[in-house]
């Protein structure tokens, strides 16, 4: 048997057969049994190009999707990751993978919530576990933005290889995990509009298959997907990948370094594209409009027509910290439940119309914070987005009189002309 199992051709068409025995009906632990009592651990490479072939030689995509779980449950633990390259910081398999520990975490978050929920026998008290648990779905619902860039950043690459089945499958179990996730957020709005045991069972019809949903495929990517994409796709690949990130956001995980391969031309990493980014009253390059917006003494950030966080400047002093997980994110998910519906409100009155502008001004850390509320529109009227600006008043509250001499008071020693 050794022999069979040396022969990578016999051990792949082992391996088809299994999953094929899975297809008509065998149980996974007694599959298992075969898979470590024949081949010990199955190469990752392995099981993409099984499958791969399986789709190419006529089984449907669709049986293939309903399987995909059975697959993963079978292969657990099986998988031989000793050869798979360990990816650096601000690698795209490093964000991934990260992503993907935050995401446990928040399980892990869930879970605790969740027996909460099921221990407590006082239904007065219950309501306030479902609203811990309805922001942790809001932050789960981040996983969007970590299959959106596998999705439509990497699996591109995977199609020019010709490995075009495993994608597609995967996409699709992605869909599922978001529907799931979806209805678990709905329960929980339903939840707070009904009984106590009637929202209990509610909530937990929806909450564990959505849980499983995304432990799974956090397997199969760490176990199959990012091996083998490690192996396949090259540094330039990975450095396009890396730098078009950004622009779909990231999940839970904020990647700090920029990741440059060392064998990359100089060419392909520089900062500033060919040309200005031209506008109707002059132009700047892009190094030149990234600092003007982060020098400025406000805190900028634009939400989409959609409701989506596109962009956040950098000042040096910001009010309130943001970093790059929120690209890409439903505003509503960056405010604490108890203030959505006033989002909601600004947001519905600038989208109709009705409004352009919102004020609000507190005290904070012994700062006056000014922030203001702009609906953004085209020449035609058209919405576009709102931008939010932030900027602590206080000095200025505190100006008298005039100053008309030069005076600099911030940055080394005063100088007066």
């Amino acid at each position: 048997m050794s022999e069979l199992i040396d022969n990578p051709r016999k051990r792949k068409d082992l391996l088809k057969h299994m999953i094929l025995e899975l297809h008509d009906g065998a149980a996974p632990e007694a599959v298992k049994g075969q898979l470590v009592r024949l081949m010990g651990q199955v190469p990752y490479g392995d099981v993409v190009q099984v499958e791969q072939e399986l789709i190419s030689e006529g089984l449907p995509q669709e049986k293939v999707l309903r399987m995909c779980d059975v697959h993963a449950a079978a292969l657990k633990g099986n998988i031989d990751l000793s050869n798979m390259k360990p990816a650096p910081v601000g690698h795209p398999v490093h964000t991934f993978t990260q992503e993907n520990n935050a995401l446990e975490e928040l399980i892990g978050d869930a879970e605790e919530v969740f027996g909460e929920i099921e221990a407590s026998d006082d239904s007065e008290n219950v309501t306030p576990f479902f609203e811990k648990l309805r922001a942790i779905f809001g932050n789960l619902w981040e996983v969007d933005k970590h299959y959106r860039r596998k999705e439509n950043l990497l699996f591109p690459y995977l199609e020019k290889q010709g490995i075009t089945g495993p994608p597609t499958v995967m996409w699709a179990k992605d869909d599922q995990v978001r529907t799931l996730i979806k209805g678990a957020l709905e329960a929980l709005k339903l939840a707070k509009e009904t009984s106590s045991d009637e929202a209990r069972a509610l909530v937990a019809l929806s909450f564990r298959p959505a849980m499983v949903a995304v432990s799974e495929m956090i397997m199969k990517e760490s176990q199959i997907l990012f091996p083998m994409c490690t192996d396949l796709l090259s540094d330039t690949e990975w450095y396009e990948i890396a730098e078009q990130s950004p622009e779909v956001g990231f999940c839970l995980y904020d990647p700090k370094t920029r990741w440059i391969p060392e064998n990359l031309p100089q060419s392909e990493h520089a900062n500033l594209p060919n040309g200005r980014i031209v506008l109707p009253t002059g132009s700047f390059d892009l190094g030149e409009i990234t600092a003007l917006f982060n020098a400025l003494p406000v805190d900028i950030t634009f939400v989409d027509k959609n409701d989506t966080v596109r962009y956040f400047s950098l000042g040096k002093d910001r009010i309130f910290q943001r970093d790059r997980a929120i690209i890409g994110r439903q505003v509503q998910f960056c405010h604490p439940p108890k203030s959505v519906h006033i989002v909601n409100q600004i947001l519905s009155d600038f989208r109709s119309g009705r409004q352009d502008k919102a004020e609000f001004w507190i005290t904070m850390n012994g700062k006056f914070v000014h922030i203001s509320y702009y609906a953004v529109r085209s020449e035609t009227g058209e919405y576009l987005g709102t931008v939010e600006l932030t900027m602590d008043i206080a000095p200025y509250r505190a100006l008298e009189g005039e100053r008309r001499l030069l005076n600099y008071e911030t940055k080394g020693e005063a100088t007066h002309a």
